[in-house]
């Protein structure tokens, strides 16, 4: 996939961000690796506030590439798809890939069973979330310093 096709398909936008928005994302996404970290949290609950947490990471990404994610069917999948288009690297598309694997057992977390998720599981997606933030925070200060923290 192409930002070209992303484009056509109607998936995203062109945007221009502002250092309010990015920052705005950064509250979410520290707000819920901090919520993910509380003691005594279900796996299903850490695993579904860190996977936001991924989601946000990758909107902030594409944001600052010059996109927006529309909202509509996909809206959870093409953020992933997205960010592999965003220079992040290899270790950057694994993880995307690994996080759209996650999405799918978060919808199921959200809306179908609880009970889901095994306490390895969230803690595994935690720690990729936060790996996920060093490298899109590092790719932004080297891309985007105005937008940095």
């Amino acid at each position: 996939m192409s930002w070209r096709q992303l484009l056509a398909n109607n998936h995203v936008r062109r945007h221009v961000t502002s250092r309010e928005e990015v920052d705005n994302l950064r509250s979410v996404i520290e707000r819920d690796l901090k919520d993910a970290a509380l003691p005594g949290l279900s796996a299903d609950r850490l695993f579904a506030t860190a996977y936001n947490a991924a989601l946000q990471l990758s909107k902030m990404a594409i944001a600052c590439a010059g996109y927006r994610v529309a909202f509509g069917p996909g809206h959870h999948q093409i953020p992933f798809e997205a960010v592999k288009l965003v220079a992040l690297g290899k270790n950057g598309r694994k993880l995307a890939d690994y996080f759209d694997t996650c999405r799918r057992k978060r919808n199921i977390v959200d809306y179908d069973k609880a009970n889901v998720t095994s306490d390895t599981e969230a803690n595994e997606l935690l720690q990729k979330a936060e790996e996920f933030r060093q490298l899109v925070e590092n790719w932004i200060r080297q891309h985007y310093a105005s937008l940095a923290p």
